[in-house]
């Protein structure tokens, strides 16, 4: 809203305690005052010059007809207005006046309450997750002195939120779930919350979920037809394996964090797809080394009368990339040369952090590095997921599982040829994976 004399009280400034009182405010309000007859009629007229703000009416009812209340900043005066159509319809600078209007907090958005409290010369709440009735924040230290404050505007304003809360840590337990602080609400966690059209349940301060994943989650399940395999090395709730199962897709998904295996088991019966989906949970690496390498082996042994497609996805981009060195000599050669036809190697989907300067360089070596193999011909893409903090992005790695990475062991791997040594130093030393 660009009118200051629309704005909050300018004393707001720096309260830390929610004095909702303290937003009362009066200002002038220019307005047309017309019979009720004519109403219907003058409104298209007025229409855009119209004052909009939450939980006012900008047409008000009079004794003798209506109150059009009109926005002060294109409206100053009568010549504001389309003064030659109104008069067509008997309204004139007569109809026009100037009139006290009294706001107070209920007529601002929680974006505009914030503005006007948080300090002005730093960065103010950016962004925020919904969760079902769940409002998620990452406040950032400034704004922890407010963050009292912030979770009940929040829960004020925003719709069927009745709890908010602050991200505690990093997420650096054995089950990647954040570390929750209530500030505000009800300590209620299990939500109710859909994505890409599919329904989910779960329990937000025990598993991982981040709704800005959604779109990275939809482009895979995008990428599968009825009757390719998923296999989901961290499958949490089922982001990936839900909608992969309810697309007739034969999936298997495993999470070590009992909590999200129960909920992956429970999401899996609410959208009816069980037939469709294996479901385990133990380590990420132990999955890949017995029911992925079984499986696949079965799928190879006996080949489908349909063409169909293998995909691998390992979404833990802290650690993913570690267990990577499962996939080597996974089989042995002869087992491999055992198979009646050759065998339609999977597409493995690796997400990955990187932090420093060339991020999509950086997230390159660090799978390679892991993988202990060089990706030529092997690599489908590397694409960016989001940004995480400065200098720090999520990607996926997609590439293709080949003989020779299945039945050798890792390798150190070189350098490539193409690199300078000092460059290549400094490139190694640059990896992270945070």
């Amino acid at each position: 809203m660009d009118c200051t004399e629309l704005l909050p009280p300018a004393s707001v400034r720096g309260m830390n305690v929610l004095k909702r009182a303290d937003f009362q405010k009066r200002v002038q309000i220019p307005r047309l005052r017309v019979p009720e007859s004519q109403v219907q009629r003058i409104i298209p007229l007025v229409k855009k010059l119209m004052l909009k703000m939450e939980h006012l009416q900008p047409v008000q009812s009079l004794e003798n007809g209506r109150e059009i209340l009109l926005h002060p900043l294109p409206v100053k005066n009568w010549q504001s207005l389309p003064t030659e159509e109104l008069e067509k319809q008997q309204v004139t600078e007569d109809n026009f006046c100037h009139a006290e209007l009294e706001l107070n907090y209920e007529n601002w958005s929680a974006n505009e309450i914030l503005k006007s409290v948080l300090p002005a010369d730093e960065e103010g709440l950016s962004s925020f997750s919904r969760i079902g009735h769940i409002v998620h924040l990452n406040l950032r230290d400034h704004l922890l002195p407010y963050k009292q404050l912030i979770g009940e505007v929040l829960r004020d304003k925003l719709p069927n939120c009745r709890t908010v809360v602050n991200k505690a840590s990093t997420i650096d337990n054995t089950y990647r779930n954040f570390q929750l602080e209530l500030i505000c609400g009800e300590p209620e966690y299990q939500v109710e919350t859909k994505e890409n059209g599919v329904p989910f349940e779960f329990d937000f301060s025990k598993v991982y979920w981040n709704p800005r994943l959604s779109t990275e989650h939809e482009r895979i399940v995008k990428m599968l037809q009825p009757g390719d395999v998923l296999y989901d090395v961290f499958a949490g709730v089922g982001p990936f394996s839900v909608p992969a199962a309810k697309k007739r897709c034969h999936v298997l998904a495993n999470d070590l964090n009992p909590v999200s295996f129960h909920w992956l088991q429970h999401n899996a019966k609410r959208n009816k797809c069980l037939s469709h989906i294996k479901m385990f949970n133990k380590d990420g690496r132990e999955f890949i080394l017995k029911e992925l390498r079984e499986d696949l082996l079965q799928r190879w042994s006996t080949p489908a009368a349909t063409p169909h497609s293998l995909h691998v996805t390992m979404n833990l981009p802290a650690m993913a990339v570690e267990f990577l060195d499962a996939f080597r000599a996974l089989y042995t050669a002869e087992e491999l040369a055992e198979l009646p036809e050759p065998p339609n190697y999977p597409q493995v989907h690796v997400y990955s952090f990187a932090k420093g300067e060339d991020t999509k360089t950086l997230v390159r070596q660090l799978v390679e590095s892991n993988l202990g193999a060089a990706l030529d011909t092997e690599l489908q893409g590397i694409s960016f997921v989001r940004n995480v903090a400065p200098n720090k992005d999520m990607y996926r790695v997609s590439f293709r599982l080949t003989r020779e990475l299945l039945t050798t062991a890792k390798q150190t791997l070189r350098k490539r040829p193409a690199e300078d040594d000092d460059d290549a130093t400094e490139a190694t030393t640059k990896v992270k994976c945070v």
